[in-house]
């Protein structure tokens, strides 16, 4: 097994548009801390890996008797902080990211009947609560409303500083997607009413999908189910801004608790879970 991953790792054709070893800011996903463990990474004894997940997990081995073996230490101790997909991006001295291997580690996704047979909650593969809500026009509608699209769902509040740091990396995306007919984006507030929070977001001077989740004030913590019933904000998002990536069958493909610092780095993701999901 190993002998076959080091093959693949040192393929020619195993980095697809890699960029330079040393270009931490290349590294998709990767927040201050993973910048800052990447540059000790470079330092470190060979042989050695790093490896990255969608979201931003990330871990490496160094010191280790050869690549493969950095490499399936570093991948084992990833798989343990992430339901993700984990992949190599560096070994030794060379960046071995595959940029169209890292698009589709979303998948394989569920069929129509393999989803339905899923349990309902927020672990990745899981069926998502068919939550309540209202359009900014004041029409009821509800999550199982969009089959067949790709959902950016994601839960902020005005109050929150770090959902509104995060509100113009949600804008970009949104600009980026606003020509595709599969993809579509729902922020939903928390702990304040719908007028409080778009007046916010017009003040910001930004244009944003911006549903009613129709709770009332900082004291209503409880979002509306479709079947009725209600939910617990804080069951589904520990922290705010939480946001949750579902396929075409209301799927679980991603869970992100707190701010996404650059959004436009899951463009490829959304895009091939618009193409392949919902089969």
């Amino acid at each position: 097994m190993k002998s076959v991953l080091i093959t693949l790792l040192l393929s020619p054709i195993a980095s697809v548009f890699a960029s330079a070893l040393d270009d931490i800011n290349g590294i998709p996903h990767l927040d201050i801390n993973g910048k800052d463990a990447y540059r000790t990474f470079l330092t470190a004894q060979q042989h050695r890996a790093f490896v990255i997940a969608p979201g931003g997990v990330w871990a490496w081995k160094a010191g280790e008797i050869s690549v493969g073996s950095a490499a399936e230490s570093a991948l084992q101790s990833c798989r343990e902080s992430t339901e993700q997909n984990c992949v190599v991006y560096a070994v030794d001295e060379k960046n071995v990211f595959n940029t169209r291997t890292w698009a589709t580690l979303w998948g394989p996704y569920l069929t129509r009947a393999e989803a339905a047979r899923q349990p309902i909650g927020v672990e990745r593969g899981n069926r998502f609560f068919d939550l309540k809500f209202k359009d900014a026009a004041g029409k009821s509608m509800k999550l199982s409303d969009l089959p067949g699209k790709v959902v950016v769902l994601h839960f902020w509040g005005s109050w929150c500083p770090p959902c509104q740091q995060e509100l113009p990396e949600l804008q970009k995306l949104q600009h980026a997607l606003r020509k595709s007919s599969d993809i579509t984006m729902v922020l939903l507030q928390v702990r304040e009413n719908f007028a409080d929070s778009t007046l916010a977001v017009k003040q910001l001077r930004l244009k944003l999908p911006l549903y009613d989740s129709e709770v009332k004030d900082k004291s209503d913590e409880r979002l509306k189910l479709a079947g009725g019933g209600t939910l617990k904000d804080r069951d589904i998002a520990a922290v705010f801004p939480t946001t949750y990536v579902l396929d075409k069958h209301g799927v679980v493909l991603l869970s992100h608790f707190g701010p996404v610092g650059n959004w436009m780095e899951y463009l490829p993701l959304l895009i091939d879970a618009a193409k392949k999901s919902g089969k």
